[in-house]
C-alpha cells in the first residue's frame, strides 16, 4: 500500500507543477500584453496632444497671419478660409488617435484568447460535457 500512495502523492505533485507552470506562462502573457498596452496608450496620449498643440497654434498664428496680409476687404473670407484648414487638421488627429485608441481587439485580448483556447481544449477533453 505505501507504493500506491507514493505513487498518487507523484502524480499530485506533477499535476500542480503542471498547473504552475501553466498559471506561470499566462501571467507572463498578461504581463506583456500589459507592456503593450501601456506603449498603446502612450502613443495614443502623444497624438493628442500634439494635435491639440497645433491646432492652438495653428488657431492663434492663422489670425495674426490673415489679418496683416490680406487687403482690407478680403480679411474675413481668408480667415475663415485658413481657420477651416487648420481646425480639419486638427480634427483628423484627434480622429486618428481616438481610432488608434479602439485597435487592436480592446484590453489584453491575447490572455483572453490563450484562456478561451485553454477552456476550449479542455471542454474538448472532458467527456461529461
Amino acid at each position: 500500500m505505501p507504493t500506491s500512495r507514493a505513487g498518487l502523492f507523484d502524480s499530485l505533485r506533477q499535476l500542480l507543477g503542471t498547473a504552475l507552470e501553466l498559471a506561470q506562462v499566462r501571467l507572463e502573457l498578461l504581463v506583456a500584453d500589459l507592456e503593450l498596452e501601456k506603449l498603446r496608450l502612450v502613443d495614443v496620449a502623444l497624438r493628442a496632444l500634439v494635435g491639440l498643440m497645433l491646432f492652438g497654434l495653428g488657431l492663434v498664428l492663422l489670425c495674426a497671419f490673415v489679418l496683416l496680409l490680406v487687403e482690407e476687404g478680403h480679411r474675413l473670407q481668408a480667415l475663415g478660409v485658413l481657420t477651416l484648414l487648420f481646425l480639419v487638421g486638427g480634427l483628423l488627429l484627434l480622429y486618428a488617435a481616438k481610432r488608434r485608441l479602439n485597435d487592436e481587439g480592446g484590453l489584453l485580448a491575447a490572455t483572453r484568447d490563450e484562456i478561451g483556447q485553454d477552456r476550449a481544449a479542455l471542454d474538448a477533453q472532458d467527456p461529461s460535457r
